[in-house]
């Protein structure tokens, strides 16, 4: 499986570019959006990418962050949502965009997508919506842009893991109330990714934390969500 492609922009054609990776081209189709944010020609590029099987085709999408490109792979899910569709989706609303239509139950914004109708609009909010929260909390982790150079650098772990590796002294499991705190720091960073102030997202988290001692981080995001809707 091809996951991720780095090397030299070749070409940019209407929906797909060329990347020379040391001497083999690939031909990597992406959205308006991708494509509008990729440096110019002979430029360094590097795309997270996703492998398209069937029996006559070989098809590889590519996508910005991971983030984009969990959001394709969960999209696909959907009957009758296929690559074209996902990629016409994403293109039209952006990862954050697609998390805030999905959770708030707006399908209008998800039939600005070109092709998606409002039967595919609805069935796509119905079936993810509940599944929407899991791909936003973990937002935060996958949310940066592939590295275009050849060395990837080790990154640094996760807020999870550091909060919980360093939750006690001799490798102590993390209390509840730091597990609690870990939960509100991701659902907050996953808000503030959809465009909401750091007040607003900080009261909406604070107050379901407070209602909901014992909710995950998927749980928070989904109740401050509808607490901010109206806002």
């Amino acid at each position: 499986m091809i996951g991720r492609i780095a090397g030299r922009l070749d070409w940019k054609g209407l929906d797909h570019v060329l990347i020379d990776c040391r001497g083999v081209g690939y031909i990597v189709h992406v959205n308006d959006r991708t494509l509008a944010g990729l440096p110019p020609v002979g430029e360094a590029v590097a795309l997270y990418t996703d492998l398209l099987v069937r029996e006559d085709l070989l098809q590889l999408f590519g996508f910005p962050t991971l983030l984009d490109k969990e959001w394709h792979r969960l999209l696909m899910t959907v009957q009758g949502v296929g690559a074209k569709a996902s990629m016409a989706i994403l293109g039209a609303l952006g990862a954050e965009g697609v998390a805030r239509a999905i959770t708030l139950g707006d399908a209008r914004a998800v039939q600005a997508a070109p092709g998606v109708g409002p039967k595919l609009a609805q069935r796509i909010i119905l079936e993810l919506k509940a599944r929407a929260p899991a791909v936003m909390a973990m937002g935060a982790g996958l949310a940066a842009a592939a590295p275009p150079d050849e060395v990837i650098e080790q990154a640094p772990p996760p807020a999870r893991a550091r909060a919980e590796k360093g939750a006690g002294k001799g490798g102590l499991a993390p209390s509840q109330a730091q597990k609690r705190a870990v939960a509100s720091a991701d659902a907050l960073s996953a808000l503030l990714n959809l465009g909401y102030g750091q007040g607003d997202a900080a009261e909406a988290v604070a107050r379901v934390a407070g209602e909901q001692p014992e909710a995950e981080t998927a749980t928070l995001i989904r109740l401050s969500l509808k607490l901010l809707a109206p806002r």
